[in-house]
């Protein structure tokens, strides 16, 4: 098994900032926060693994509000 298929399930933070748009600084202030996707650390590597970062996405989804009936 080489390194390659170990961390298949992983992104670095470069790798998953510029996949969401978003500054690996930005990754890393939301780490610091505590209000970001779940990191796994190897030494000083951040890594993201793929299947976590998509349930933490889907908990940030807030449901869409139906307007009342009467309300137009």
């Amino acid at each position: 098994m080489d390194d390659q298929s170990l961390l298949a399930d992983y992104l670095d933070r470069p790798t998953l900032a510029k996949k969401i748009k978003k500054t690996p600084k930005t990754l890393e202030r939301w780490e610091s926060q505590r209000i970001g996707p779940p990191v796994t650390r190897l030494g000083r590597k951040p890594f993201y693994n793929i299947n976590s970062f998509r349930s933490w996405l889907k908990s940030r989804e807030t449901p869409m509000v139906r307007e009342r009936k009467g309300d137009a």
